[in-house]
């Protein structure tokens, strides 16, 4: 039997243990102020959602669906609202929805931009293609380690490592809408004396918002597949419960938590799904 030689091997999990020390050390003030910022965030967030009575949540999805599809569609989705609270799990949605909400925000913050510069740039593009392809092949557990090491354990983690996980569709469709726009479209504009900032705002995003939209749909799809994994970290919300109904081997307390996890994540992206092809329509 052929083993591989030793003197070949590089120990890299010493490097980055290197590295993320050095990061502790010289930077933790910066992380710091970060994870105030965040839980000052989550906190008045969390505040004011809890705030709005539960049928207003019911209307509202109802309201919505029936704006961008029809009275079936609305009465399916706010039944499934409505049964998530006949679960006794509202107050866990309410917690999921905002470190999805957050996470999704600071996506849209960090993604647009990437994926602008992106398309505008074959260098950027050159480097970021390689890094995207590594997050979204990276298994979702490991983004748990570096958001403990900086920022311990509870809601601020969970965002973080949520909102690494799901940039990476935003960046990629950004990039995808602005690459895409029409030529026609970009040389009547460039004939009309169009300045580049002109270009890309009264052009090329709106002409892209459909495709970028559905980015933001997939990032949104991407944060709800972290709510379970993220409660291994101290994150509250509907994942703990399932992350509890494990642990404790209770059949139907998980899978009445997965009901509930699955019934949000489908009015999420049925919303986004009907806001992206009303875009589209308009288009």
């Amino acid at each position: 039997m052929f083993s591989y030689p030793e003197f070949l091997e590089f120990d890299v999990a010493k490097l980055f243990d290197a590295i993320f020390g050095w990061i502790i050390q010289n930077l933790e003030f910066l992380f710091d102020a970060i994870s105030d910022f965040v839980k000052l965030l989550f906190n008045s967030t969390e505040d004011i959602m809890s705030f709005v009575p539960w049928f207003v949540y019911v209307g509202l999805v109802f309201y919505l669906a029936f704006k961008l599809y029809n009275l079936k569609t609305a009465f399916v989705l706010s039944s499934m609202m409505l049964l998530i609270g006949v679960f006794g799990l509202w107050d866990e949605m309410i917690y999921t929805l905002v470190i999805v909400l957050i996470s999704v925000l600071v996506s849209v913050l960090i993604g647009l931009p990437m994926g602008i510069v992106m398309a505008k740039s074959k260098r950027v593009e050159s480097i970021l293609k390689p890094i995207l392809d590594g997050m979204q092949t990276m298994p979702s557990f490991v983004y748990l380690i570096p958001a403990v090491m900086l920022f311990g354990l509870g809601n601020v983690p969970a965002v973080f490592a949520t909102t690494i996980y799901a940039v990476p569709p935003l960046i990629r469709l950004t990039y995808l809408g602005i690459r895409t726009v029409n030529k026609e479209v970009i040389e009547a504009g460039l004939s009309f004396g169009s300045t580049p900032r002109q270009m890309l705002f009264k052009i090329e995003i709106p002409q892209s918002l459909p495709t970028i939209m559905t980015g933001v749909n997939q990032t949104t799809m991407m944060a709800m597949a972290m709510v379970v994994i993220s409660s291994m970290i101290g994150a509250k919300g509907i994942g703990n419960e399932v992350l509890v109904a494990i642990n404790s081997l209770k059949i139907g307390d998980g899978i009445q938590a997965g009901l509930a996890i699955v019934f949000l994540a489908i009015v999420l992206d049925r919303l986004l799904q009907g806001f992206v092809g009303s875009l589209e329509r308009k288009a």
